[in-house]
């Protein structure tokens, strides 16, 4: 069968190999953003799924959706069905004519719940116990299409957004690839999906990354376990209460502080950290949240490598009233 796949970021490459590894696809072409400016030099650099793709030796079509002649590139690829995974830009109703059997969407989560742009994201910092993927069939409305296939995993006590995705990215290469020959075969069988209202999964900016203390323990580690590693979990450093300079500090890993009575290191004992308060130790560097500290684990300032929290509370020489805010 004559497949186009469409993606563009790292978790859409598993996808394109399982399905080129599967002899019932011909990958006709793949469909992807075009190569973006990056770093100070702001060089072009293609998309994960576009190097992936030539190296697969599969021809690459990075045209805009919104362009009349669009369509009739589709075409004239003689695809007959699409599998999509986080490919990013809008599809029209034409484009989703131009494939006969049709497009299929391969999401990061239960669907309906959590149906947007940072559904891995969301389900983190909402504190949810299981995700999964979901195969649909793309129709005019937001993730909204029939579902073909659904996996659930459990997301883990302390796992980021970015350990999470890698796991589905890998376990949805092979739902994706079934549901597609599901379809193909016509053994599919669409189930329209359950209406109500389930939350929405609005995309995460660098302000939302930006960590409030004021919040209880567990709140202040979910935001973080979310926003890691894009676009990072961040607070500003001040050293000392005068210095009028704060640095930007990324906490890349923390863990509620809940110890039992003989488990609780000497230095926490009868001591209470206002939100945003550090204490360090040479083992340990914990901050204040409205509940219990939060032990930072690894942390990286701006232009530095990321390291391990204590080494490099060891080496900043912090004053006494140092904070985060």
């Amino acid at each position: 069968m004559k497949l186009l796949f469409a993606g563009t970021p790292e978790v859409a490459v598993p996808s394109l190999q399982a399905l080129a590894d599967d002899d019932a696809f011909e990958i006709v072409a793949v469909l992807t953003r075009p190569d973006a400016p990056q770093g100070r030099g702001r060089r072009l650099v293609p998309s994960p799924v576009k190097r992936a793709a030539l190296e697969l030796g599969i021809p690459v079509l990075d045209g805009n959706p919104s362009d009349p002649a669009f369509v009739s590139e589709l075409r004239s690829t003689g695809a007959e069905i699409a599998a999509v995974v986080a490919y990013g830009r809008i599809l029209r109703q034409a484009a989703l004519d131009a494939m006969p059997l049709g497009w299929y969407n391969l999401h990061f989560s239960l669907l309906p719940q959590w149906r947007g742009a940072a559904p891995v994201q969301r389900a983190i910092w909402a504190g949810d116990r299981l995700s999964g993927a979901t195969v649909f069939r793309i129709t005019k409305g937001l993730d909204d299409g029939p579902v073909i296939a659904q996996s659930t995993v459990e997301i883990g006590r302390h796992e980021t957004a970015g350990s999470l995705l890698g796991r589905l990215s890998m376990d949805g290469s092979h739902l994706l690839s079934m549901a597609i020959k599901a379809v193909a075969s016509g053994k599919a069988r669409p189930e329209p999906q359950q209406q109500g209202v389930f939350e929405k999964a609005e995309k995460i900016g660098v302000d939302d990354a930006h960590i409030d203390f004021r919040a209880p323990a567990y709140a202040v580690e979910r935001q973080i376990r979310a926003c890691t590693p894009e676009p990072g979990a961040w607070a500003h450093l001040h050293q000392d209460r005068g210095n009028d300079k704060p640095l930007l500090m990324h906490v890349l890993d923390a863990r509620e502080a809940r110890y039992l009575p003989d488990e609780q290191p000497q230095e926490l004992k009868d001591v209470v950290l206002s939100p945003g308060e550090l204490l360090t130790s040479k083992r340990h560097v914990w901050v204040g949240t409205l509940t219990v500290p939060l032990e930072l684990r690894e942390v990286k300032l701006q232009g530095r490598k990321a390291m391990d929290a204590s080494a490099w509370a060891r080496g900043a020489h912090l004053s006494d009233s140092a904070f985060l805010d």
